[in-house]
């Protein structure tokens, strides 16, 4: 008997990113949200995947996020969570080593101290298990601030140009860098993109796998799983197109 022979379609598994398609931009999950995955989960497995380490996406989901979904995935599966137990996991600094990973941040606080912007603040590297996460502003700005920068970028493509500058300077290193969110981008190694949480599900017998993103342009964070040939990849420009797609696809 399969694990999940509660619901109405066992094999099929929803997974989501959480930025910009369970929440707003580091903003927290809306009641209608929850009542919506609460209602797919009664009709498949569900599941999230993304960036931040899952204390961040506890802040976003709330603290009971473990209960709400089948499988967490936090830094892109390297932290999981089966049915609340946590599964094996992998390091960046265990991948790349102490030496290359010193040379990959000098590298980046240069460019950065170099960089003409609007503003800048604070936390400019962001150490996770999985991977770096490199702010040109820093991740300690305004919400107004974030705003602002993310048009700033998108006219002046910042981000677009730092991560062609790293892959100049470290090719042989066998790193992937993603541009997600408003005033960000992930540096992860190939492969640990958002598919490496896959792996964690490929014997659970699922014959359909959605998923729903925001970020499924090239160059986004959501890009190699929405076009995994597994997957059956959402498109979406916020929660609400989220919502509205759960609604019509299981008739909720």
């Amino acid at each position: 008997m399969s694990a999940w022979s509660d619901r109405e379609f066992p094999d099929t598994i929803c997974l989501f990113d959480v930025d910009g398609t369970l929440t707003p931009a580091r903003g927290v999950i809306t009641p209608s949200m929850k009542q919506a995955l609460a209602d797919t989960r009664k009709k498949c497995v569900i599941g999230f995947v993304g960036g931040s380490d899952f204390v961040k996406q506890q802040e976003q989901l709330g603290e009971n996020a473990l209960d709400m979904f089948d499988f967490c995935f936090s830094e892109n599966g390297l932290t999981a969570f089966r049915e609340g137990k946590e599964l094996p996991g992998n390091s960046f600094l265990k991948f790349l080593g102490e030496d290359r990973y010193s040379k990959l941040i000098n590298f980046c606080l240069r460019y950065i101290a170099d960089l003409e912007l609007p503003q800048k603040r604070g936390t400019f590297v962001e150490f996770r298990r999985g991977m770096v996460n490199i702010s040109p502003i820093g991740r300690n700005c305004s919400r107004e601030e974030r705003n602002n920068y993310e048009k700033f970028d998108l006219e002046n493509k910042v981000r677009e140009k730092f991560v062609a500058a790293l892959g100049s300077e470290f090719p042989d290193y066998g790193l992937k860098y993603s541009i997600g969110g408003q005033i960000s981008f992930d540096v992860f190694p190939i492969g640990w993109d958002k598919t490496y949480c896959l792996g964690h599900i490929k014997d659970e017998g699922f014959k359909t796998i959605h998923f729903f993103g925001d970020k499924s342009f090239e160059g986004g964070n959501d890009y190699e799983i929405y076009n995994h040939p597994d997957v059956t990849g959402h498109a979406v420009n916020s929660p609400v197109d989220t919502e509205a797609i759960l609604k019509d696809m299981f008739k909720l």
